[in-house]
């Protein structure tokens, strides 16, 4: 017996310290002491976008889009392998978002293309095609096209989890949701815009020539040469705020793309103005110098989503792997410049579907009615035991407490985040706890009842209530499982506390109290209960 109190003597104590531990940072914040910082947890329960205001955003993927590129792609990989093969292409077009038409100039190079195909490219191929031996109908299978949609999603998510993260956002939510779908939550975000601005944005960069060779003023006259196109610069008036358009006639055909980034870092330039440094891989800073040895004189335009942010003349070979972007940047656009450039492109362009900001106000509201239902539905739970189980009230309203408090240090040290639905199931928690202990103080007074010894009623009732407590838990963590799997947000953060607080309610009513009694009775000679 004495062996027995002992081992769950030291459980309980060791649950209890490191709840406490992990606990106090969100209680004393930023007055945690010097010597606390460095051996000791910090970490506070971050509080989600219904406590403390911010932003969701649901996010619409154009996966055809992405499924345009990807064939876009196929088609410039397909020609390089026709010609490795010796074969020769009259023409490869796509023909639609899903299929390409490619034509041979004789039908000898049939059965090497058949064989490109076979090993390299997952399409379904029609052949002969239009009643013409050297003509080809290659449609992406149905299977590709279920990859690809679902490595854009994955992809995309990827990419606006690394921007939001570099964009200093403690506790973002980004998640799939649906099949085109990302939910985007971002909890105390104050300046959206910018926000969305960050995580919208393709970042799709692009090094272009500039067509030198024709009139810029005639292809804004509709006269565009083949193989080119306008884009535009736009910067602000910083006299009259208003956006300035700089035309530009350039090569349609992109010398380089922002897939070789390896950083990209802001640094100071004259006059207070800043720029992006940009450093590439092994292979980009090859091709960069290249690039720019072969093109000695002309201009090079550096191009993010269509939009040109500089135009320089190539002086020289530039070699060594590094490019920067200059422009009237303020600190901030350069910073989020950088940003996306490090994070990379989305690899498809995404639009808003739904767009709501909860105020600070709202939040703060929020947490005041959760803490003082909490509170409420707590009192009531107090008064209710101590009258109703005299003294054994107290050992019941003790490890309520300490339940409340497991479920907290639990969301500290896991990093999960508390919403208001998760308040309540906090408050949820609490009562449930409460009914296991009424479960095993009622098994006790039929034990009593029959005239049994304390020490035996005890005994008796703990074994007889436990199965009934532990598959009322079970069952309700089961089913806070399957809400956490399938649900969302708010949904997730009730079934967390609900789940973390059932188990710890279990510890608690069988354990501890069991401890606390079986204590009294070795240690007090307590031969009558109060119960």
């Amino acid at each position: 017996m004495k062996s027995n109190l002992k081992w769950r003597f030291w459980l309980i104590t060791i649950v209890i310290l490191l709840s406490v531990i992990y606990v106090i940072p969100t209680f004393l914040g930023s007055k945690l002491p010097y010597w606390w910082r460095k051996p000791l947890p910090t970490e506070k329960i971050h509080l989600g976008l219904d406590l403390q205001g911010g932003m969701h955003l649901v996010l619409g993927v154009k996966l055809e889009k992405a499924i345009e590129n990807a064939l876009e792609g196929t088609v410039s990989a397909l020609k390089d392998e026709i010609q490795k093969k010796g074969a020769v292409y009259d023409y490869i077009k796509r023909i639609d978002r899903r299929s390409i038409e490619l034509n041979l100039v004789k039908a000898d190079f049939v059965p090497k293309v058949q064989e490109i195909l076979n090993d390299y490219f997952n399409f379904t191929i029609t052949h002969p095609y239009q009643g013409s031996e050297t003509k080809f109908l290659l449609t992406f299978k149905e299977a590709e096209i279920a990859r690809l949609r679902e490595s854009t999603i994955e992809q995309a998510r990827k990419t606006i989890t690394d921007r939001i993260d570099q964009f200093g956002v403690a506790e973002p939510t980004v998640a799939k949701q649906g099949e085109d779908q990302i939910l985007v939550q971002l909890p105390g975000i104050k300046d959206t815009q910018r926000a969305i601005d960050l995580i919208g944005k393709t970042a799709q960069l692009e090094f272009k020539l500039v067509d030198e060779e024709h009139s810029l003023d005639k292809a804004l006259q509709g006269d565009i040469p083949e193989g080119s196109e306008i884009l535009y610069e736009r910067s602000r008036d910083k006299v009259t705020g208003q956006i300035v358009k700089k035309p530009y006639l350039l090569k349609k055909t992109a010398l380089m793309t922002g897939n070789l980034l390896t950083d990209a870092r802001v640094q100071p330039g004259e006059f207070g103005t800043p720029y992006v440094t940009m450093t590439f891989n092994k292979v980009g800073a090859m091709l960069f110098e290249q690039i720019t040895g072969e093109n000695v004189g002309k201009r090079l335009a550096i191009i993010l989503d269509d939009n040109v942010y500089s135009a320089p003349v190539i002086r020289e070979k530039i070699g060594g792997g590094r490019a920067q972007i200059t422009g009237n940047f303020t600190d901030e656009e350069a910073r989020d410049l950088a940003i996306v450039l490090r994070a990379g492109a989305l690899p498809a362009p995404v639009e808003i579907l739904e767009q709501r900001t909860v105020g600070p106000s709202l939040g703060y509201d929020s947490i005041r009615m959760g803490i003082i239902s909490f509170i409420i539905g707590t009192v009531l739970v107090i008064v209710f035991t101590l009258l109703y189980y005299n003294l054994s009230g107290i050992i019941a309203n003790i490890a309520t407490f300490l339940n409340v408090l497991i479920v907290l240090a639990f969301m500290a040290a896991f990093r999960a985040t508390l919403t208001m639905p998760g308040i309540a199931g906090i408050v949820l928690t609490v009562g449930m706890a409460m009914d296991n202990i009424v479960i095993i103080f009622e098994r006790i007074r039929e034990e009593l009842d029959l005239g049994k010894t304390a020490g035996a009623a005890i005994s008796a009732g703990y074994n007889k209530a436990f199965s009934a407590v532990w598959d009322s838990a079970m069952t309700n963590v089961i089913a806070a499982i399957i809400l956490y799997i399938f649900g969302t947000g708010p949904i997730k953060g009730f079934a967390v506390t609900l789940s973390v607080g059932l188990i710890s309610g279990v510890f608690t009513a069988v354990v501890l109290t069991h401890f606390i009694f079986d204590w009294l009775l070795l240690k007090r000679n307590i031969t009558k209960l109060s119960i």
